[in-house]
């Protein structure tokens, strides 16, 4: 099969020949039809997360139809088509994943990083952390919900019942959250890059009522702000920007530094809180909502040899939505 491997920073991937891995206990075989491109994509490129010493497939938004199934997986069959998230496998044992929260759990392998992803022709899954897709998604309309749609529906929970939502950063993860939370009856206000004007006009077109640069002031108070781009500075200008009882929810895996701020803006009872991958419970409960309200993806194909393109095309901005690669054969 083909794959695209990370070895170091500053280098492009590599397009590879490799064996068809062979799915082991508890384990599936995807023939992989699309990969979402994912800004975490980025930070294990970059260097922004640790490197790991061996080589690795990036990849972790992964719509594919079963091929093979390792011993003891139940209730899955061949030809099933199936969407692999980022938490890839945990424990089972510890406190965490005892309690329903294995998105914290401190062995956790993920997928596109210590288990190799999405971007190939195949890729191997613990079954327990696969979702059937919705029937009315194509596959790479489905993609980006496996990632972008997962962690924004669990920054969307942790929002709570906020009726006027701030969302800074308007990519993947946000233009899907916008479409749940409008047909939620919610008040988006969207924050973009400065001169960003077709992420204004998506956000716009998909129920925003306002939508301007990072460093504007929309013309409503917020309930609560949900921070996608990894900018630290973005967190004192969020709470500056919620109400008092309000919530500031930082969704992404890294982030910049934060500045020091004032105690004014944070006091009135405001909340910062992280968000940290995924748990199952979240992933059924998203995949309701998405069967519920059809969401319109916006997508910009790429063929798995031009992951290199996306990727580059993602760092610079270069378009709104989410970039996708499909498996062409």
């Amino acid at each position: 099969m083909r794959a695209l491997e990370f070895i170091r920073p500053g280098e492009p991937l590599r397009l590879v020949q490799r064996d068809k891995p062979q799915p082991g206990p508890g384990c599936v075989r995807l023939r992989v039809s699309a990969c979402g491109v994912c800004r975490t994509d980025l930070h294990i490129v970059d260097g922004e997360l640790p490197v790991l010493d061996h080589p690795l497939v990036p990849g972790h938004e992964i719509v594919g139809v079963v091929e093979a199934l390792g011993a003891g997986v139940d209730g899955i069959g061949a030809g099933e088509r199936l969407g692999v998230p980022w938490l890839g496998w945990t424990c089972g044992r510890c406190g965490y994943c005892a309690t329903g929260r294995e998105n914290l759990c401190d062995a956790a392998r993920f997928t596109g990083y210590q288990i190799d992803g999405g971007y190939a022709d195949y890729a191997v899954a613990d079954a327990r952390y696969c979702f059937p897709i919705p029937p009315q998604y194509e596959d790479a309309e489905a993609a980006p919900l496996l990632c972008a749609g997962l962690i924004g529906y669990r920054a969307y929970a942790m929002a709570g019942d906020a009726k006027t939502l701030g969302i800074y950063g308007f990519g993947a993860a946000a233009h899907i959250l916008t479409q749940l939370a409008v047909a939620d009856g919610r008040t988006i206000c969207a924050y973009t890059r400065r001169g960003d004007t077709a992420a204004q006009e998506l956000a716009r077109k998909l129920g925003a009522v306002w939508a301007g640069a990072s460093d504007e002031s929309a013309p409503h108070t917020l309930d609560a702000a949900i921070i996608f781009a990894p900018a630290g500075a973005l967190v004192p200008q969020a709470l500056a920007a919620v109400t008092k009882g309000g919530s500031v929810v930082c969704a992404g895996i890294h982030m910049s530094d934060i500045p020091s701020f004032p105690y004014r803006i944070l006091w009135g009872e405001r909340r910062i809180v992280s968000v940290a991958n995924l748990t199952r419970r979240d992933g059924a409960a998203f995949f309701r909502a998405a069967a519920r309200v059809k969401i319109n993806t916006t997508v910009h194909r790429y063929p798995l040899t031009a992951a290199n393109q996306a990727l580059n095309d993602l760092r610079e901005g270069r378009f709104a939505g989410a970039a996708v690669l499909v498996t062409e054969r």
